[in-house]
């Protein structure tokens, strides 16, 4: 096992657990609450037009329904606008990661962190359950909730991330942000289950009890979590997570590869590296927020910001229109394509983990990363002829989401940490949130601006021509971190030839 795989628990104290929990459990619930509205659009939509289903609906009494409630004259028409809903919540989302990674590094994260989830919540249950309750049924409405929705939703993964670069170090980082960052995954398996088992009672229930798990998990957070090891005394080597290491330890993975850095001894023998006291030393200046400007022009931030556009395009296609997939294309009951979906998400978390290990080892992100898009380019191809067969199915689903969820993952999360700590930044840990809203803003937009593009192919293409589609968008993806590639793949090189003439 590697140097740095050995003794990896003992790294850690019981405050790192903690902060691992809570900040996973955060987005976990806010995840749930956001796949929530996906599982419920039919009985929303039913609920929002004329039609014999809303007869049948125990809030309301058939005269009730169909005359009080009735926003749109067609099934299609409110499905239209629950799309138009998606978009709106995408752009908002993409413009508040912008500007919660800014406020991120300049509040505490704590309190950015908690009012984004307990607002997120109320505004869900507003949403879903109060205009249900009140009868208030009118379109600027819904779409002044989810614009806020949208803003208040963004404040979340930046801060999350933040926090997790505060206490995780980069040795070992990929490992614990790729296991870390499950919590999406983890979120969808839990909001299709509570939706599931809530939605006989009516929608409003399900956007009820997300919404009161998401509080509760807004409070704990503001009580219990703490957002830097400085908070309880623990020394820089605890923050960063690498302490005394030895001289074979890796370099920093997002380090320029250029400087050179000098190596001191302790007096117990062992080694540590030169910039980590540089650190505590220098001026109070340097731990000044990083502006966004000079935070877009970090390097790797721009390519690595315009592959995530295209990657989460498709990772976010299959998360709105997998379980519409399955039952349009195989004629699959609901209940059963919402079950198969979870493959996808299933193998996203197995992906993140193993891909992130992987990096570890290799001391390098670039080269994983490329390699998996490759094969996701093929395992697209390969599911868009899966046969009609549920097993077959959900075995080339779980391929497709461990080589298109495990680097969506890493680059929401280890990546997006690593830039936002590279030696461009000389220590800074005002950079973090900023980065990550930039690099999960970026790819919002394009998620966004995606969800139409495939309703507009699919309409007048089909859905072969859809996942041809997705195949262009990762290779997208490769094209734009190949520059990284080659200059990571020629650091390696470089490292195994001084390596070979020192032995």
């Amino acid at each position: 096992m590697p140097p740095s795989c050995c003794g990896f628990l003992s790294q850690y104290t019981h405050h790192h657990l903690v902060a691992f929990l809570l900040t996973f459990f955060s987005y976990v619930f806010l995840h749930a609450s956001r796949k929530t509205f996906s599982n419920v659009k039919v009985s929303i939509s039913a609920q929002w037009t004329p039609s014999p289903q809303n007869a049948s609906s125990p809030a309301f009494s058939p005269s009730e329904t169909w005359e009080s409630n009735r926003l749109f004259e067609t099934e299609e028409q409110a499905t239209l606008f629950l799309g138009a809903l998606d978009s709106i919540f995408l752009f908002s989302y993409a413009v508040g990661l912008y500007l919660s990674g800014v406020i991120g590094d300049r509040v505490n994260l704590r309190y950015v962190l908690c009012c984004g989830l307990c607002g997120s919540a109320a505004v869900g249950f507003a949403f879903g359950t109060l205009t249900e309750w009140l009868h208030l049924y009118n379109i600027y409405l819904y779409c002044s909730l989810w614009v806020l929705n949208g803003l208040l939703q963004s404040t979340v993964w930046p801060c999350v991330v933040a926090v997790m670069a505060n206490w995780f170090g980069k040795t070992g980082s990929g490992f614990v942000f790729g296991l870390w960052s499950a919590c999406a995954s983890v979120g969808n398996i839990l909001g299709a289950f509570l939706a599931s088992s809530m939605l006989k009672y009516g929608y409003e229930y399900t956007f009820l009890v997300t919404s009161v798990v998401q509080f509760a998990g807004g409070v704990v957070v503001f009580f219990g979590l703490l957002t830097s090891p400085k908070e309880v005394g623990l020394s820089m080597a605890c923050e960063t997570g690498l302490g005394p290491v030895e001289t074979d330890t890796h370099r920093p993975l997002m380090s320029d590869g250029e400087e050179e850095e000098e190596e001191e001894e302790n007096e117990d023998g062992t080694y540590y590296r030169n910039h980590s006291v540089q650190q505590q030393d220098e001026p109070r200046e340097e731990s000044q927020a990083v502006g966004f400007f000079q935070a877009f022009c970090l390097p790797g931030v721009l390519p690595y910001s315009l592959a995530y556009a295209c990657l989460k395009l498709v990772n976010y296609s299959f998360f709105f229109w997998l379980p519409f997939y399955l039952s349009n294309n195989y004629g699959w009951k609901e209940a059963e394509a919402d079950r198969l979906s979870m493959w996808y998400d299933v193998g996203g978390i197995i992906g993140g983990t193993v891909q992130g290990l992987i990096t570890d080892v290799m001391g390098k992100r670039s080269p994983v990363l490329a390699l998996s898009l490759a094969l996701a380019m093929a395992s697209l191809v390969g599911y868009s002829h899966s046969p009609n067969d549920k097993a077959a199915n959900a075995a080339l689903l779980a391929i497709t989401g461990f080589f298109i969820g495990g680097p969506s993952n890493m680059i929401s999360s280890a990546i997006s940490a690593d830039l936002g700590r590279q030696d461009a930044v000389r220590g800074s840990r005002e950079a973090l949130a900023t980065v990550t809203g930039i690099v999960d803003g970026t790819g919002s937009i394009g998620a966004a601006g995606g969800q139409y593009l495939v309703s507009l192919i699919e309409s007048k293409l089909g859905w072969l021509s859809v996942f041809y589609f997705f195949v262009i968008m990762t290779g997208g993806s490769v094209v734009f971190i190949a520059p990284l590639v080659l200059k990571d793949v020629r650091a390696m090189w470089r490292e195994r030839q001084a390596l070979h003439h020192q032995l």
